[in-house]
């Protein structure tokens, strides 16, 4: 029998479906996690392979697949684009040849012992990439319609495969839908009941919405498995990530992270509570005469900025956003309220007086500014200790200390983010696990800008934290930016694999090596 007869899967044939995978066919197939279903899923941990995504249309590659499971890991993800697998443009009509592509990434799954879940990163109607669908699947009745197709003919395909072989994954992470949540709950059980109409057994797997962080409470009642994300804080994991940060400001980013909020707010806006207005205060004792450096973030109306050390001013600048050049980067003119409100993201410094016990930063007359970042300069560890900042309309400006001796400086206070900031950001999908759901981190990791010690030190805590909770995991890539292998990053030691460049401090953390 040739290989192209076994992975033949035609429509004419009624979708036969796969459960004729066979170890004979394939040689020498390893040992896949049993067990699989929708209360209790395998600790499976793997990665998402993009040969199908966002408008790509490659073949799969076995390599990956030899790879991966040589590296002791058993699971993919594919998250796929629909236009990839239709023909003419028509949503209607399907071609047979790529799904043949698909079955064959199912048969290198068997063959090395790894789960392949199935994903419409694109589905018909839906996606959170650009450019947007034409037509909704949550409201739009034919998108429905045709996504409800295309979810039938991979069910009529996979029917009698085994789950600890193939799942489903129906939307990736959708993003804000609260306002439709009733209409997007109904669609999700609307393509899971015409999934199980062809296939009654099939391992379901829905994503979380708000991109994957709100689990689906009112999914429970389906039997269906969820999976989270682990794409927080946003500061390390999309770094310099421009289909994310689309005003060009980068914070540079640390683990564990000190921020706080950086809103100053002048005494006029009444408007605002009183306890919003105040100063940002870094307290603590300054033994040299050193530098403080202030990056502006935004600015609205005129405004004046002061810095006093112990009362006295030491820096004031006046603020006038305006159209055309000037010292802001980018220009924006608020219509609805008569007012520029320019984008500046430019250092200022000044210099703290020896002996200094408490620095206030205030806006004393305009209207508002923001920090996006405070940082003191150590002349004994010759180099800045800082925070970064991010506005905030419910809170006061943050209060930090000052600390320095002969072996550090550091800024404490404000908000910390570190490992048990991101454990507590776990609980709503363990209360979901206790009610009988099972839970995997569909998508996680860092571009590859994220300076590469930072990377590793905040996905340990990630990796430690789901490793806990008994989840399994999917790097965003495998090879690519957020990867393993052929990441781009310039900071890293790479070893030469098979022509590839591999990140083998990354490899041996996500195997469980220090």
């Amino acid at each position: 029998m040739q290989r192209r007869d076994v992975l033949k899967l035609g429509l004419a044939s009624g979708f036969a479906g796969l459960s004729s995978l066979s170890s004979d066919v394939l040689g020498d197939e390893k040992k896949l996690l049993k067990g699989a279903s929708y209360n209790q899923l395998p600790q499976w941990r793997g990665f998402n392979l993009l040969e199908k995504f966002n408008g790509r249309n490659n073949r799969f590659v076995e390599d990956d697949f030899r790879w991966i499971s040589d590296f002791g890991f058993n699971f993919v993800r594919l998250p796929m684009d629909y236009r990839m697998w239709i023909k003419d443009n028509n949503w209607r009509k399907i071609d047979e040849k790529v799904l043949d592509e698909i079955d064959e990434a199912v048969k290198f799954g068997e063959k090395y012992g790894i789960h392949v879940n199935i994903n419409f990163h694109r589905a018909p109607g839906y996606t959170v990439a650009q450019p947007a669908e034409p037509k909704s699947v949550w409201t739009d009745p034919e998108a429905l319609e045709v996504c409800l197709l295309h979810w039938r003919t991979f069910a009529k395909r996979y029917k009698g495969v085994s789950n600890d072989l193939v799942s489903f994954n129906l939307f990736n992470e959708p993003d804000r839908i609260e306002p439709i949540l009733d209409q997007c709950v109904a669609v999700h059980k609307a393509i899971i009941k015409g999934i199980r109409e062809e296939d009654s057994n099939r391992l379901i797997i829905c994503d979380g919405y708000e991109w994957g962080n709100k689990p689906f409470t009112e999914l429970i009642d389906q039997k269906i498995a969820q999976a989270t994300r682990g794409y927080v804080p946003m500061e390390v994991s999309h770094y310099k990530a421009s289909w994310v940060w689309n005003d060009g400001n980068y914070p540079v980013p640390a683990w564990p992270i000190i921020s706080g909020n950086g809103l100053l707010l002048s005494d006029s806006k009444r408007e605002i509570k009183e306890e919003f207005r105040g100063a940002l205060e870094i307290s603590g004792l300054f033994p040299n005469k050193t530098k403080l450096r202030m990056n502006i973030g935004t600015v609205s109306s005129t405004t004046s900025f002061v810095v006093l050390a112990d009362g006295k001013t030491i820096f004031e600048h006046q603020f006038k956003p305006e159209a055309g050049e000037g010292e802001w980067k980018t220009v924006v003119f608020k219509k609805e309220w008569n007012v520029y409100q320019n984008i500046y993201d430019r250092n200022y410094e000044t210099v703290i007086p020896a002996g200094t016990q408490k620095l206030e930063l205030r806006v004393t007359q305009g209207d508002w500014l923001t920090l996006t970042q405070l940082a003191v300069w150590s002349e004994n560890m010759k180099k800045e200790t800082l925070v970064n900042l991010s506005p905030s309309w419910q809170q006061p400006p943050s209060k930090f200390q000052y600390q320095e001796s002969e072996q550090r400086a550091e800024l404490l206070g404000g908000d910390v983010k570190d490992k048990t900031w991101l454990r507590n950001r776990l609980e709503p999908w363990k209360k979901l696990q206790e009610q009988g759901c099972g839970v995997i981190v569909g998508e996680f990791g860092a571009h590859s800008p994220c300076p590469h010690n930072i990377v590793l030190r905040w996905l340990a805590d990630c990796l430690e934290n789901w490793r806990e909770a008994g989840w399994g995991y999917a790097l965003w890539n495998f090879r690519g930016s957020f990867g393993i292998m052929d990441s781009g990053r310039t900071d890293v030691n790479y070893e030469n694999f098979h022509g590839h460049q591999l990140d083998r401090k990354m490899l041996k953390l996500l195997q469980g090596n220090s």
